[in-house]
């Protein structure tokens, strides 16, 4: 199909394609996609996830990058679904032709997302918009791993925090290297992130604070909030910021913003 369109895998774009059908099944039955459910997907490719998604008669809004894909994608698919060229995320934000065609509906992510954006367009959509119900998305093995790792542990990071505060982390599949034309060197996974019923306030405060936090990591809290802060019940001043639940941050983001103390 690329060799008819005069086009190649794109490294800088991130570009390996998802042919599995077994796995893009998968993805898609995680979803739990109905009959006219609003579905965004980023970086369609050639059109694979795409098409299984129409087979389940979703209304689609795909995003692509690439010039000479979205041009296949045009000829492929027509007027079936909603075809944006362009990048995803604008100044770290959700393009707004993406918004625009949302239009105010519910709706999921499902994509196999290109590497260099999957994690800030999750926690972009986690944060700010509320209106997705769920992403159902291929990422890179380690960074799945991140996104459901436990305190204390060497994946817990900023990441970790800013997803799981939000939402519910689920494992649906790893994914293997032979799955992708061309093959990638490293191993993938399809997660599935639901965000949770009540969502916390100050979400962009509270993700500035942390990663303010874990910029100095290897520090102790009392070194790094000032040891005149009231720390929570169970949190020491020698403690660290990998060793911290959500729970903790929570109190101490509290106790530091209403103190007016500064990272």
């Amino acid at each position: 199909m690329l060799d008819e369109y005069g086009l190649s895998p794109l490294h800088k774009l991130g570009q390996n394609f998802l042919h599995d059908h077994n796995i893009i099944g998968k993805l898609v039955d995680a979803s739990g996609v109905q009959e006219g459910e609003l579905v965004v997907e980023v970086g369609p490719g050639t059109g694979a996830l795409t098409e299984a998604l129409l087979e389940r008669g979703c209304s689609v809004i795909a995003c692509e990058l690439d010039k000479g894909l979205t041009g296949l994608l045009q000829d492929k698919f027509g007027n079936t679904i909603t075809l944006i060229h362009g990048d995803c995320l604008q100044k770290k934000k959700l393009n707004p032709e993406i918004i625009e065609a949302i239009d105010g509906r519910t709706w999921k992510l499902v994509s196999n997302l290109p590497y260099q954006i999957a994690s800030p367009l999750m926690v972009g959509i986690l944060a700010e918009h509320q209106t997705c119900l769920g992403q159902y998305v291929t990422i890179q093995y380690e960074v799945a791993q991140r996104l459901m790792a436990s305190v204390n542990s060497s994946d817990w990071g900023v990441l970790s925090i800013l997803v799981q505060r939000l939402a519910d982390v689920e494992l649906i599949t790893k994914v293997p290297n032979t799955c992708f034309w061309p093959q990638p060197k490293i191993t993938s996974a399809c997660v599935g992130v639901v965000p949770k019923p009540v969502q916390p306030v100050n979400s962009v405060e509270f993700a500035l604070f942390v990663t303010a936090l874990f910029a100095k990591r290897r520090k102790q809290i009392g070194t790094i909030i000032g040891r005149d802060v009231a720390l929570p019940e169970g949190v020491t001043e020698d403690m660290r910021p990998a060793t911290l639940t959500i729970q903790q941050l929570e109190e101490i983001y509290t106790t530091v913003k209403t103190s007016e103390g500064q990272i």
